[in-house]
């Protein structure tokens, strides 16, 4: 059952742009497959899924290895970078990133390659990463964006 269950997972994702476990619990209940949210988290674990960036500019699973848009050139969050993210916060025109000690630079590289319009600029420190925004209004979106994206409340 597990296996049968894991291999629908990859299925799903290689046919819809699936960006939360709910998504994806919702999908494999429409093909028959009733889960629990610890039931997929631990899949998404074995099967090392990561969050890559879909052709619109939104975060979804996929596959160690799986060739996204742009010559495969997307950027991936792995489950060490989305777990170093402790809180995101906007203000102004500025999104702070607050991270466990010495993953900032690291998770903004990450930002940096997604070279989204909206991103004026970034800075980190050892802990901490400001993203410079164009408007206060679009701080608000790519801080509720992040929050989804790194699972925080």
């Amino acid at each position: 059952m597990k296996n049968a269950r894991q291999q629908k997972i990859l299925e799903i994702i290689k046919r819809y742009d699936i960006d939360t476990q709910e998504a994806l619990i919702k999908r494999l209940a429409d093909e028959g497959y009733i889960v629990t949210q610890t039931t997929v988290s631990r899949d998404i674990r074995q099967l090392n899924l990561i969050k890559g960036v879909a052709a619109n500019g939104t975060y979804k699973y996929i596959a160690p290895g799986a060739v996204m848009g742009n010559e495969g050139k997307a950027p991936v969050l792995n489950s060490a970078i989305t777990d170093a993210v402790i809180r995101v916060e906007a203000a102004g025109h500025i999104v702070v990133v607050r991270t466990f000690s010495g993953m900032a630079n690291a998770i903004a590289v990450c930002f940096d390659s997604l070279h989204r319009d909206d991103i004026v600029g970034s800075v980190a420190g050892d802990d901490t990463i400001l993203l410079v925004v164009k408007t206060s209004e679009g701080a608000l979106r790519l801080e509720s964006e992040l929050r989804e994206t790194f699972g925080i409340k």
